[in-house]
């Protein structure tokens, strides 16, 4: 069966879209991750995606170099947006993680991650660690793919770029950080108690040094703060990670 060139135009939007998202995502955008097997990767979801595209008649005639190449940048907008709601998603995670670390006396042991091309605390690294391989564990890769197959549904390759909004992206923005802090917060709270009674003990005692004897302290309390934190931890995690599907299509479909 030959190949139109319609069809090929096709595959090389879907598969512009799928490479946008994959790009985008921390675990497989950074340089852990070779570009052949993201490449690799990107070919194959392309190919099993191309049937739900729902194409609105595209031809070899409609398509030209110029709306074609129109066409490519409109995806690569599309897969950003999506792929973004997979960057805040674990950038939450990494909010959490950091906040607990840098306020535990673990901000000057930085860890970098090739994941996501940055310095980490051991706690952020931890943190980061834990939240893939539940990510893993529960297929929340099969509910980005999913995702991003109804993606192809709603916005379809040769459908002009929806209008969107940057106070939807602005807001769902927020709303990871506020959810990163709450996840924080236990620790925060802890090492904010410790924080005002080594004070008092400062003022109290001045021979005391407080500096040398907080420390030990500080890392002793937020370690145990954060064994019972994972109580609140994982049912953030997953509602995080059940509801990426949705929050992937709302930077999209407004």
């Amino acid at each position: 069966m030959l190949i139109s060139i319609a069809q090929t135009q096709i595959f090389f939007l879907v598969l512009t879209r799928v490479m946008a998202v994959i790009i985008h995502i921390p675990n497989l955008g950074g340089q852990i991750i070779p570009n052949q097997i993201r490449i690799a990767l990107s070919l194959v979801l392309a190919a099993i995606l191309v049937p739900w595209t729902n194409p609105l008649g595209v031809d070899a005639e409609s398509m030209a170099l110029i709306p074609f190449a129109a066409a490519i940048l409109k995806e690569i907008i599309i897969g950003t947006l999506i792929g973004y709601a997979a960057i805040l998603t674990f950038a939450t995670i990494s909010i959490a993680g950091e906040t607990m670390g840098i306020g535990s006396g673990f901000g000057s042991d930085r860890i970098f991650n090739p994941a996501i091309e940055a310095s980490v605390t051991p706690i952020g690294q931890l943190f980061i660690v834990i939240s893939t391989l539940y990510f893993m564990a529960i297929n929340g890769h099969h509910i980005a793919i999913a995702a991003l197959q109804k993606s192809l549904t709603l916005i379809p390759v040769d459908t002009p770029l929806p209008i969107f909004s940057v106070d939807t992206l602005m807001r769902s923005t927020a709303q990871h950080i506020a959810i990163g802090i709450q996840i924080a917060f236990p620790i925060f709270a802890a090492l904010l108690l410790t924080d005002i009674t080594l004070g008092l003990l400062s003022r109290v005692a001045p021979q005391v040094q407080v500096y040398f004897l907080g420390l030990p302290i500080k890392i002793g309390l937020s370690l145990f703060a954060l064994g019972l934190s994972l109580s609140i931890f994982f049912p953030y995690l997953r509602d995080l990670f059940t509801n990426l599907g949705s929050r992937m299509l709302s930077m999209v479909a407004f």
